[in-house]
């Protein structure tokens, strides 16, 4: 797996911050100059870190750890379920919800709720209720699976979350941390680094950064994963040792 070049990032915008008078100091390391009122952070940094987060995510999953992707932002949350899809994750990205972690278990009462709905809608028990009954089942259905669908699968809580702009998902992160839940998060100018495990210095606003970030993450933990399987085929292959 290849980490990203300084071209790939340039071209995709990760270098851009916010202007400076929205900084947050705490980034200043990770800030290579200002440019007409807008802090360009360092790519070298970028790379770093990005390297660090990948290795530590990929040990996780190589372990079996589940990993929330978390990205409500309109301009990341396509990206950041596809990446999350792609390797087998839980995802978050129509809106985080007070408690969603830090109250799992009702949480869990509506997603069971939901399949409920699913089985209903699919399995003909419903067959006898009217047209407009159908419909307003059918629209509640909906409205959960757009909150609780990608954490549907989610059994308990996940070992951890990997979040895009962890300003503006300030909730996920605070239950995570609470929680003592390991955090990898994209970080812009504007946020507190400190708030998370392993910090990404990037640009969280542009799909182009978001994708380039979020994919290489995700392949990370396909690597994890396919370590796993890996050595599971190797235990299952080896020949038994006589007591």
């Amino acid at each position: 797996m290849q980490t990203p070049s300084h071209k790939e990032l340039l071209d995709a915008g990760c270098h851009f911050g916010h202007m400076k008078r929205k900084w947050n100091p705490k980034m200043s390391p990770y800030i290579f100059m200002e440019r007409k009122g807008i802090h360009v952070i360092d790519l070298n940094r970028t790379i770093e870190c990005l390297e660090k987060s990948a290795k530590a995510l990929r040990q996780m999953a190589k372990s079996g750890k589940k990993i929330l992707f978390v990205g409500t932002k309109k301009q990341g949350k396509d990206i950041v379920a596809e990446a999350a899809k792609s390797v087998g994750m839980p995802y978050v990205t129509d809106r985080w919800l007070g408690g969603m972690m830090t109250n799992f278990p009702t949480i869990r009462k509506s997603v069971r709720k939901m399949q409920s709905i699913q089985r209903m809608l699919n399995d003909g028990t419903l067959d006898n209720i009217t047209k407009k009954e159908r419909l307003v089942l059918s629209r509640k259905h909906q409205k959960l699976d757009r909150v609780f669908g990608g954490i549907a699968q989610l059994n308990r809580l996940p070992n951890a979350l990997l979040v895009v702009d962890i300003h503006h998902e300030h909730l996920a992160v605070a239950e995570a941390n609470k929680l003592g839940l390991k955090t990898v998060g994209v970080v812009d100018t504007n946020s507190d680094p400190d708030k998370v495990d392993f910090a990404i210095p990037a640009n969280d606003d542009a799909s182009k950064s978001i994708s380039l970030v979020v994919n290489y993450l995700a392949a990370a933990i396909q690597e994890g994963l396919d370590d796993r399987q890996k050595a599971k085929e190797a235990k299952s292959s080896a020949p038994a040792t006589e007591g």
